[in-house]
Order: structure tokens, then C-alpha cells, then sequence
């Protein structure tokens, strides 16, 4: 045999019935490509996304709550250097929330405009809220926005943590500036003031830190139920490659079997000529449907070496020539066109020639054999429409040879 295409140890092949596309190595190698990787990172942004969403719901209403139940009693309790300003602060920040309940109830993030106007209404009520609080009483009860214009920053900058942090260490820096430059505090006033910051500043890192271990843990859990998901798909296609294998082979088998037990018997003679042409036949076949299965970069040429192999086993002179760059062909389309070529090779009976030539929109496979022409040993005709394009096979004898093309068009 003479060949410029690669060689190889060739296995058995069918003839042209339907069979699984890919094998699960294949289908591994799927799951494991880039495209797999995206589909988790987006499920991953999903989870983030669904958890952001929850922990904005529980800020609504912790928000809701402390303004109505903790803000509005000192709001008409207490004194105020300007209660108008006060009031309008309340109703303000009342906004905020009341505004962002049309996304966060439906569990969509904060449009960007809603967040930066929120985020700087927020910060302007804090400023008149704070300025109507008389200076001796700051960081006591008629400062009620101290803690509550935090729960609306949460509210707003929830996914944008390093903006918050700012946000948050901006207002309490206003806030404590703003208290020591009203007047020299005394200790008690001091202690209070740092109290009620600490506590402020303590609960608001705490919901930070818990939303991002959230955040953090609804990854890892989504990502090891996508990886658990991935394993039982790459198993159940495992176990239907493997059915659809046992089946093809069966079916192969269903041939051979025969002719296997007429040799047993004695119904068929070794020495007759068309015996030992259906064996190499059977032979040819078996070795292209298990070069079927090799993992190579040419299937095609890697299942044409097979059958050529066991043409030159028989002792028939093979010269093998492959033309053309390797192009993807289905395995359907490799099954029609190399299902014909085994037949002819399996017919001839000292030489042969086959050429493969691969272009851009065409797959040629060409056989000139030498056969008996008093038996009807070759391939027949015929033209097959597949998903992937059209097989045609035409085949004609010219005095003692047979000579076949198998054409795939694109």
C-alpha cells in the first residue's frame, strides 16, 4: 500500500446504519469546553443576582420598620431647632424606600439612576435632618437619622460594596465632624456619641459580611449542583453510547453469524470463491465499525486505512493516496461513504487503487479494483440525502474492473 495519509490499525466497520454521532469521551470533552465554563459562570452571576435580590427584600423592610417604628415617635415627641426641616428629612428618606419597592418586590436590581439619585436624596436628608437636631442633642434620640440613613444606603448600594463602605465612612465622618464642631462636648456626651456610632457601625459591617458569605456560598452551592448535574449527563450519555454500541454490534453481528456457522457446519466451503469474498466482507466491515470509534484527527482516512489493511491481509496490492486538507464529515456521512469501498475492496482479488480527496464542499472517495465480473460482487448505486448533505455512489465495471466513486457534498 502506498499512502501520504496517516496510517493505523484499522478496526471493523458498519455499513451505513444510524448510530450515535459522538461517543462519551466526545461528550465529555463538550461539557468541558469553554462554552461549559461561561454556562457556569452565568449561572454563578444568576445565584449572586437571586441572592442580592433577597437581601435587598430584608433591608426594605428592616428600613420600613425602623422608620415608621423607631423614627416616627421622636419625630412629634421631641424638639427640634427647625421641625419643618425634620419633617421634610423623614419624608425624604420615606421616599427612598418607597421608590425602590417597584424593582425590589420584584426582584430586579436598582436601575443606576434610582441608586445614585436615591444615594444623594439620602445623604441631603441626613445633612437637614441633622442640622434641625439641636447640638447639645446629637447622637441622642431626636437624631433619628443617625442609624436610619445607613439601612437606606444599604437599601441602595447593596451590590456596589465598595461605593457603600464609602458612602457609610463618609456619613459617619460627616456625622462625628459635625458633632465636634458644633461645641467641646463633655466626656459623658463623648461616650454616648461613640457608643451609638459603634453600635450603628457594628451592625451595618455585620450585614455587609453575612450578604457577602451569602453571596459567596450560593456560588459554591450552584456550582457543585452544576458539576453534579454535568457528571449524570456525561453518565447517561455513557450508557446510551454504550446501548447504542451493543446494538450496532449486534446488528453487525447478525451478519457474521451466518456465515460463521455455515463455515461450523460445513454449508460453506472455504475454498469457494464467494465464501471467502462475504468473509472479507465481514472482516472489512468489523474493522471499519471499530476504527469508528478511534479518537483520531482523520476519521475518515483513519477508517479508510482499516478497510485497506484488511484488503492487504487478503494479499491484495493496495495503493491508497489521500489529496486535501481533513474536513469534518459526520459519522452518518463516513458510514455512506465507507460502506460502499469496504464492499469493493472486499471484492477485488489482486489490486487495487484508492484515492481520497477532500475539498471545501465535496468529499470524494474513488476505488478501481480488479473483480470477477461474472458475479455481482460489487456495490450497488444509489444517492442517500442525509442531514448533513448528499451521498452519492455510482459504480460501473470496465472488463475486469470495478471501479467506484462515493461523492459527499456539503
Amino acid at each position: 500500500m502506498t499512502s501520504d495519509g496517516p496510517g493505523g490499525d484499522g478496526r471493523p466497520g458498519g455499513d451505513g446504519r444510524p448510530g450515535a454521532e459522538d461517543g462519551p469521551g466526545r461528550a465529555a470533552r463538550a461539557e468541558d469546553a469553554p462554552g461549559g465554563v461561561g454556562r457556569a459562570e452565568t449561572s454563578g452571576d444568576a445565584a449572586a443576582g437571586q441572592m442580592d435580590a433577597t437581601m435587598r427584600t430584608v433591608l426594605l423592610c428592616v428600613t420600613v420598620v425602623l422608620q415608621l417604628g423607631l423614627s416616627l415617635g421622636p419625630l412629634f415627641t421631641e424638639e427640634y431647632r427647625s421641625r419643618p426641616l425634620a419633617t421634610g428629612a423623614f419624608a425624604a428618606l420615606a421616599c427612598v424606600p418607597a421608590v425602590c419597592s417597584w424593582w425590589v418586590l420584584r426582584q430586579r436590581p436598582l436601575p443606576a439612576a434610582v441608586t445614585a439619585g436615591g444615594t444623594a436624596v439620602v445623604l441631603a436628608a441626613a445633612f437637614c435632618a441633622t442640622a434641625a437636631v439641636d447640638p447639645g442633642r446629637r447622637f441622642q434620640a431626636p437624631d433619628w437619622s443617625f442609624g436610619l440613613v445607613q439601612w437606606h444606603l444599604l437599601l441602595l448600594l447593596l451590590d456596589r460594596i465598595r461605593l457603600l463602605v464609602a458612602v457609610l465612612a463618609a456619613h459617619l465622618t460627616a456625622s462625628m465632624g459635625t458633632f465636634l464642631v458644633a461645641g467641646p462636648p463633655d466626656r459623658a456626651a463623648i461616650g454616648a456619641a461613640c457608643t451609638v456610632a459603634f453600635g450603628a457601625v457594628s451592625v451595618q459591617a455585620a450585614v455587609i459580611v453575612i450578604s457577602r458569605l451569602l453571596r459567596r456560598r450560593s456560588r459554591e452551592a450552584l456550582a457543585v449542583a452544576d458539576e453534579h448535574d454535568r457528571l449524570e449527563l456525561r453518565v447517561l450519555t455513557a450508557r446510551q453510547w454504550e446501548q447504542h454500541q451493543r446494538t450496532l454490534f449486534a446488528g453487525q453481528l447478525g451478519t457474521t453469524l451466518p456465515l460463521l456457522a455455515g463455515l461450523a457446519d460445513g454449508a460453506l466451503d472455504p475454498r469457494d470463491e464467494d465464501t471467502r469474498r462475504r468473509c472479507a466482507l465481514a472482516a472489512t466491515q468489523l474493522r471499519r465499525l471499530f476504527a469508528e470509534n478511534d479518537e483520531t484527527p482523520d476519521p475518515l482516512v483513519h477508517e479508510m486505512t482499516a478497510c485497506v489493511d484488511v484488503a492487504e491481509r487478503r494479499g491484495v496490492n493496495v495503493s491508497f493516496a489521500v489529496s486535501g486538507a481533513p474536513v469534518t464529515v459526520p459519522a452518518q456521512v463516513r458510514r455512506r461513504l465507507t460502506g460502499p469501498v469496504a464492499t469493493a475492496l472486499s471484492a477485488a482479488r489482486g489490486r487495487a487503487r484508492v484515492s481520497v480527496l477532500r475539498t471545501g464542499e465535496a468529499v470524494r472517495i474513488a476505488v478501481v479494483t480488479d473483480t470477477d465480473t461474472d458475479t455481482d460482487s460489487g456495490p450497488r448505486p444509489e444517492a442517500v440525502t442525509t442531514a448533513d448533505g448528499r451521498v452519492e455512489v455510482v459504480s460501473d465495471h470496465y472488463g475486469d474492473f470495478l471501479r467506484l466513486e462515493a461523492l459527499w457534498r456539503r
